[in-house]
């Protein structure tokens, strides 16, 4: 009896062992052709994708840190599930100014589309997401189709936006670059709320619980939800992840994201 007790977690280790090596990573791929000198240090990806599954979805991440800072990463949520996943690195206020940062994120996405199939993932299968400032950066390329649009690619080909506690109005860190303390809210063309339309990719907005978040941050994800139904969107949803605040949210909205996958990704 003892011997199988010992057995069994050795075969689930094993198992998992075998699972993992399932997969392959490549680290530091450029997605740009800048000669910014400032580009090409920060405008790299990193790409975990499966080598004996095809035609799987891709997850576009972009990372968190109030778009001053923070480095791409993938998370062990994301890791064995069965999808290509691209971890974004971006250039990063005050050096850059955030139209180079929107143009970043486009670029990472454009260049999923253009290389999914090269790491076993399919183009018709790109869903992007983030937390909090990669959250916000899901929300404007993929809201405000001139981003896409500049390398090729229609926004509206986008399998579904799944922001994790992401801005929707002006990002409170663009706010300070206009001199706007972060209690002051404003809505320009840098907030997603400027940019809603009905005819956008699927979108799944989570937020931490509002007594948690960030600066009224449930708030403004329950307005934009609204005004997106208003609109006319046909497929849009809101998720309060309650007793998690802004950091810990994403580790919940991990299963939100996956459950997305499952249902549009089929």
């Amino acid at each position: 009896m003892k011997r199988k007790l010992l057995f069994l977690p050795l075969m689930v280790l094993l198992s998992i062992v075998s699972a993992m090596a399932q997969y392959n990573r490549v680290n530091d791929i450029p997605y740009t052709t800048s000669d910014d000198p400032y580009a090409k240090e920060r405008c790299k990806l990193d790409v975990y994708y499966p080598t004996e599954m095809k035609d799987v979805p891709v997850v576009v991440w972009f990372h968190g840190g109030g778009i001053e800072g923070g480095n791409k990463h993938i998370d062990r949520e994301l890791m064995g599930s069965g999808y290509t996943v691209v971890a974004v690195n971006y250039r990063l206020l005050p050096k850059a100014k955030i139209d180079d940062i929107l143009d970043d994120a486009a670029a990472a996405v454009a260049w999923a589309f253009k290389n999914a199939e090269k790491y076993n993932g399919s183009s018709k299968k790109i869903v992007v997401t983030g937390h909090s400032a990669g959250g916000y950066l899901t929300d404007m390329i993929g809201l405000e189709k001139k981003w896409l649009a500049k390398y090729g690619i229609d926004a509206n080909d986008i399998a579904a936006l799944v922001p994790f506690s992401g801005q929707a109005i002006t990002h409170y860190n663009v706010r300070r670059e206009q001199g706007i303390g972060p209690l002051q809210p404003t809505i320009d063309q840098y907030a997603p709320l400027t940019h809603i339309r009905k005819d956008a990719a699927p979108m799944v907005i989570i937020s931490g619980d509002r007594e948690l978040e960030l600066y009224g941050r449930y708030e403004e994800q329950a307005y934009f939800w609204r005004m997106l139904k208003l609109v006319g969107h046909p497929d849009v949803t809101l998720y309060e992840m309650q007793g998690f605040d802004h950091g810990a949210m994403s580790h919940p909205a991990y299963h939100v994201l996956k459950q997305t996958i499952k249902r549009i990704c089929k």
